[in-house]
C-alpha cells in the first residue's frame, strides 16, 4: 500500500474513532443528565403533593431520604452487578425505574404509593455512577476521557437546572399528576435513545490502556475483600464524602449566610447560589482540558478544592466586602468544579481491571454518605449559634478533601 493511502486509511480510522468516542460521551451524558433531573422531581413536588394528601414537610423529607439511603446502599452493591453483566443493562435497569417512579408518583393515591416511588427511584439512581464509568472507562479512549468526566459532570449539573423548571411549568399548566407522567415520559425517551445506540455502550474495550472490564471476574466475596484491602479505596470512598459534605453546606445554607452575614436581599442570594452552580458547570467544562493535559490529577484536584476552600473560610470570617460576597460565592463554585474531571482520573487509576463497577459503586456511595449528613450537621451548628458554621464547615471539608486526594494519589496504580 502506498504511504499516501496508508495515511489516508490511518487519517480514516482515527477520525472514525474520534465520532464514536464523542457520540459514546454524548450518550452517557445524556443518561446522566437524566439521573440528576430525577433527583429533585420529588422536591420539585413538595407543595403540590403536600396540599394533596395533607402532608407535612417531615414526611416528605422523609421520601428524599428513602431515596437517598436507597440509592447509597444500592450504589455499593451495583457495581459488583455492572463487572459481571456490563453497564449496558444495568444502566437500562436503573431508567426503566424511573420511569416506573414516575408513573408510581402519577397514580398515587397516598403516602405508601410515594413511599415505594421514592424506593423505586433510589434504586434507579444507585446504578449510574458504576454503570456510567464502566461504559466510559472501556468505550472510550484514553487520549479523550479527561473530557469525558468533564461532559459527564457537566450535565448532572444541567440535568438539576431542567427539572424545578420543567415540573414547576407541568404543574402550573395542568397540574402535578400531568407532572409526574412527565417526568416519567422525559426519562422514557432517555431509555429509548440509549436502546437505539446501545452498539455504543456495549462492552468491547478500546484503546491499550483501557479497563478490561470483560476480564474474568472472581467472587462477590472475593472481590469485596481485595478491595477493601486497598487504603487508596478507603481515601476516595472518604475523599468523596467530604467533598460532598462540602457541597452539602453550600447548597443548602449558601441562601440563609448571605442573608445573615453579609444582609443581601434573598433574591440575590438565590441568584448567588445558582451562580455557584453554573459556575461549577464551567469549572468542570474547563477541568476536562487540564486532566486531559496533565498526569497529575491528584494536584489538579487539591489545588482546586483549597482554593475553594479558602475563597469560603474568608467568607464565613466576614472579610468581604458585601458587594462581592456574591461574585465571591461564583468564584468557590468555578474552584470546585474545576476538581471534578481530574477526580475521576484519579479513581480510574487505582481503580484494578475487572473491577471498575465495584470500585466506583464502593468509592462513590461516599457521596451519598456525605449528602445525606451534611444538612443535619450544619443545620445543627445553625441552631447553636455558630452563623458561620456552614460555609467554615465546607472549606475544612474541603481542606480535608484536598488532602485525601493527595494520599490517594501517592498509592502505587492498580496492577492489571
Amino acid at each position: 500500500m502506498s504511504t499516501p493511502a496508508a495515511a489516508a486509511l490511518g487519517f480514516g480510522a482515527d477520525r472514525a474513532l474520534r465520532r464514536r468516542d464523542w457520540l459514546t460521551i454524548a450518550l452517557v451524558a445524556w443518561a446522566h443528565a437524566t439521573s440528576h433531573f430525577f433527583q429533585l422531581v420529588i422536591p420539585s413536588l413538595y407543595v403540590s403533593l403536600g396540599s394533596e394528601f395533607g402532608l407535612d414537610f417531615a414526611r416528605l423529607g422523609l421520601l428524599v431520604s428513602v431515596f437517598y439511603v436507597t440509592s447509597g446502599i444500592g450504589q455499593a452493591g451495583s457495581g459488583f452487578v455492572v463487572d459481571r453483566v456490563g453497564g449496558r443493562p444495568v444502566l437500562w435497569f436503573g431508567l426503566s425505574c424511573f420511569v416506573a417512579a414516575g408513573c408510581l408518583i402519577g397514580l398515587a393515591n397516598g403516602y405508601a404509593m410515594l413511599l415505594a416511588a421514592a424506593f423505586v427511584a433510589g434504586a434507579g439512581n444507585s446504578v449510574f455512577h458504576p454503570a456510567d464509568f464502566s461504559i466510559l472507562n472501556t468505550r472510550v479512549s484514553p487520549a479523550r476521557l479527561g473530557h469525558a468526566f468533564s461532559m459527564h459532570g457537566l450535565t448532572g449539573s444541567v440535568g438539576w437546572a431542567i427539572a424545578p423548571m420543567l415540573i414547576a411549568g407541568l404543574t402550573v399548566m395542568f397540574n402535578w399528576r400531568v407532572a409526574a407522567f412527565g417526568a416519567a415520559a422525559v426519562v422514557g425517551v432517555t431509555l429509548a435513545g440509549t436502546v437505539f445506540g446501545r452498539r455504543l455502550l456495549s462492552p468491547e474495550a478500546v484503546g491499550e490502556d483501557a479497563p478490561a472490564s470483560s476480564a474474568a471476574p472472581e467472587g462477590v466475596g472475593r472481590t469485596l475483600r481485595t478491595l477493601l484491602a486497598r487504603p487508596a479505596l478507603w481515601g476516595a470512598f472518604l475523599f468523596f464524602a467530604s467533598s460532598t459534605l462540602a457541597s452539602s453546606a453550600v447548597q443548602n445554607y449558601t441562601i440563609p449566610l448571605l442573608h445573615g452575614l453579609y444582609d443581601l436581599s434573598r433574591v440575590t442570594a438565590s441568584a448567588s447560589l445558582s451562580g455557584y452552580m453554573l459556575a461549577a458547570a464551567f469549572g468542570m467544562f474547563l477541568g476536562g482540558f487540564v486532566a486531559s493535559a496533565t498526569p497529575r490529577a491528584e494536584r489538579t484536584v487539591a489545588a482546586s478544592l483549597i482554593a475553594a476552600g479558602a475563597v469560603l473560610a474568608v467568607l464565613a470570617m466576614g472579610w468581604v466586602p458585601a458587594w462581592l460576597a456574591a461574585p465571591a460565592v461564583v468564584l468557590a463554585g468555578l474552584c470546585s468544579g474545576v476538581a471534578g474531571p481530574s477526580r475521576d482520573m484519579l479513581i480510574r487509576r487505582v481503580t484494578p481491571r475487572g473491577a471498575l463497577g465495584s470500585v466506583y459503586g464502593l468509592v462513590y456511595s461516599g457521596m451519598d454518605v456525605g449528602a445525606a449528613l451534611g444538612p443535619l450537621c450544619f443545620g445543627l451548628m445553625l441552631d447553636a449559634g455558630m452563623s458561620y458554621g456552614p460555609w467554615l464547615g465546607a472549606a475544612l471539608s474541603f481542606v480535608v478533601a484536598a488532602w485525601l486526594a493527595t494520599l490517594v494519589g501517592r498509592s502505587r496504580p492498580a496492577q492489571a
